[in-house]
C-alpha cells in the first residue's frame, strides 16, 4: 500500500468512526488485505480499534488479529467477551495462536487456554514444550495426511471432509498405520489423476524433511533452497508431527536478519519494534557493548602513549591516524559482511576458511595498492604543494602508504576470519561484526604505523 493511499484510507476510517457511519466503514475494509488492514489500525486511536475490529467478519478478523502487534492483541483480548474470544481463536491456525501464546502474560494465556477447545489446548501445550528457536516450535500440525492405500477419489472426499481447517491443501502427506512419513503428492498430482489411481502410486517417496529439534532458521533456509511451500516435521522415529510453511518461514528468516544487524551494531537483539521499545530497554541493549568496546580501545591508548616520543618527533605523523584507522576499519567490515551474509547463505563453512583467507589476501593487496598509490598523489599533491605543508615529505608519505596496504591486509585477513571462528565456537557469526573488527584493526594499525616510521624515517 503506498503511501498516499494509506494516509487517505486511515483518514477516511477516522471520519467514518467520528461520524458512526460503520457501515460505510465496513465496505471500506471489506476489500483490503489483512496485512493493510492491520497497518492502518496501528494508526487508529485505542478507543477506535475495537470498534473497527468488531466490524470485519469472523475469517477477515482472524487474519487480521495475526497481523497486529502483540501490544494490539492484548488490548483486544482484554476487551473481547468470552463469546468473541473463542469466535477468534477458533478462526486462528495453531502455529498463529501459539505464536500469540508465546507473546501473551500469563493472565491472558490462561484466558486463551481457557476459551481453546481441548484438542487445540493440548496442541498449544505440545508445541510450547519445544525449545525456543527449534522447529517443533514454529510448525503446525494442520496438515492433510493421507494413505497408500486410498484411491484418489477417496483422498478428495478426506480432503473436502478435513481441509477446511487446515493451513494449507496444496501438499498431502502419506503415511502408514504408526504414523510414520512415507510419501507425499499435491493437490495438482492428485487433479490430473485417475480417480481410482491408488495414493501409493502416484505419490513422491523421494522424500526431504526436518526434524522437530532442528534449528528453525536451518528449516527456513531449506524452504528457500527447495523452493517449497511446505516442509514436512517429523520426530526422530520419522513420525510426521507436523508441517512448517513458507509464511511461518518467512518470518523466522526476517527475526533472525533483524538479529543479526542489530548485532551487527553492537546492540543487543530485541523482538519489540523500535518506537515500541522503552528508553531503559534500549539503554539496557546498548550499554553493554559500548562498555566492552570502550574498554577494548584503550589499547589504542596505550600504544599511542607508548610511542609518544616518536609522534613527538614527527608530530605531522599524528594527522594521518584517523584516516589509517577509518580505512582499517571500513577494510575489515567489508570482508566480515560478506563472510556473515554467505555463512548465513550457507555458501561457505569453517573448512572453507583457508580458502577465504587465500582470496581476501589477494584482494587486499589490490586494494591496498590502490588505495596507497591514491593516497600517495594526494598527500604530495594536496598535502605537501596545494596546503604548503613541509613537512609532508617523500618519506612521511612512504610511510602513510606502506602503512595502508598492511592495515588492509590486516583488517581483511581479521574481518572474514572471525565470523567462521566465532560460529566454530558456537557464537552467531554477526557478533564479530564492524565495531569488534574496528577496535582491533585500529590497535593492528596504529602498530604497523609506528613499526614503519620506526624503520623508513629512523625515529
Amino acid at each position: 500500500m503506498f503511501e498516499d493511499e494509506r494516509t487517505e484510507l486511515l483518514e477516511k476510517i477516522e471520519d467514518y468512526v467520528d461520524r458512526k457511519r460503520y457501515a460505510d466503514l465496513r465496505d471500506l475494509l471489506l476489500p483490503l488485505e489483512a496485512a493493510d488492514i492491520a497497518q492502518l489500525f496501528a494508526e487508529l486511536e485505542e478507543k477506535a480499534l475495537p470498534l473497527a475490529f468488531r466490524l470485519l467478519p469472523k475469517e477477515q478478523a482472524a487474519e487480521v488479529f495475526v497481523e497486529l502487534d502483540s501490544d494490539q492483541q492484548e488490548m483486544l483480548i482484554q476487551g473481547f467477551s468470552n463469546t468473541e474470544l473463542k469466535e477468534v481463536l477458533d478462526e486462528l491456525y495453531l502455529d498463529d495462536t501459539v505464536d500469540i501464546v508465546e507473546e501473551m502474560p500469563a493472565g491472558v494465556v490462561k484466558r486463551i487456554l481457557r476459551h481453546s477447545d481441548p484438542e487445540m489446548r493440548k496442541s498449544i501445550n505440545e508445541i510450547l514444550k519445544y525449545p525456543e528457536d527449534s522447529t517443533g516450535s514454529i510448525m503446525t500440525t494442520e496438515f492433510v495426511d493421507l494413505k497408500a492405500t486410498m484411491t484418489v477419489e477417496d483422498a478428495f472426499k478426506r480432503i473436502r471432509r478435513t481441509g477446511l481447517d487446515k493451513e494449507t491443501i496444496n501438499i498431502c502427506y502419506v503415511t502408514d498405520e504408526r504414523r510414520h512419513l512415507t510419501g507425499l503428492l499435491s493437490i495438482r498430482t492428485l487433479l490430473l489423476a485417475d480417480e481410482d489411481d491408488v495414493i501409493g502410486d502416484i505419490m513422491e517417496t523421494n522424500l526431504i524433511s526436518v526434524q522437530t529439534l532442528d534449528d528453525q532458521e536451518t528449516t527456513a533456509r531449506s524452504l528457500s533452497k527447495y523452493n517449497f511451500l511446505a516442509l514436512p516435521v517429523v520426530d526422530t522415529e520419522n513420525r510426521l508431527v507436523g508441517i512448517v510453511t513458507v509464511d511461518d518461514a518467512m518470518d523466522v528468516l526476517q527475526e533472525e536478519v533483524t538479529e543479526d544487524i542489530e548485532l551487527m551494531a553492537a546492540i543487543l537483539p530485541s523482538d519489540k519494534p523500535y518506537l515500541k521499545t522503552g528508553v531503559l530497554e534500549t539503554w539496557k541493549a546498548r550499554t553493554p557493548w559500548l562498555l566492552i568496546l570502550m574498554l577494548s580501545a584503550t589499547f589504542t591508548g596505550i600504544i599511542l602513549t607508548h610511542f609518544e616520543s616518536s609522534l613527538s618527533a614527527c608530530a605531522i605523523l599524528t594527522a594521518f591516524i584517523p584516516m589509517l584507522s577509518g580505512t582499517g576499519g571500513n577494510s575489515g567490515t567489508q570482508a566480515s559482511t560478506a563472510v556473515i551474509r554467505a555463512l548465513s547463505l550457507g555458501e561457505v563453512r569453517f573448512s572453507d576458511l583457508l580458502r577465504v583467507l587465500w582470496k581476501e589476501f589477494r584482494v587486499s593487496l589490490c586494494c591496498g595498492a590502490c588505495l596507497a598509490a591514491a593516497n600517495f598523489v594526494k598527500m604530495m599533491v594536496v598535502d605537501r604543494w596545494l596546503m604548503n605543508n613541509p613537512e609532508v615529505t617523500a618519506p612521511v608519505a612512504l610511510v602513510v602508504c606502506c602503512t595502508l596496504v598492511g592495515t588492509v591486509l590486516c583488517a581483511k585477513l581479521v574481518g572474514c576470519s572471525l565470523p567462521l571462528l566465532a560460529e566454530k565456537a558456537g557464537f552467531d557469526p554477526a557478533v564479530m561484526a564492524s565495531p569488534f573488527i574496528s577496535t582491533i584493526v585500529d590497535s593492528i594499525s596504529l602498530l604497523i604505523y609506528f613499526q614503519f616510521a620506526t624503520a623508513l624515517l629512523g625515529i
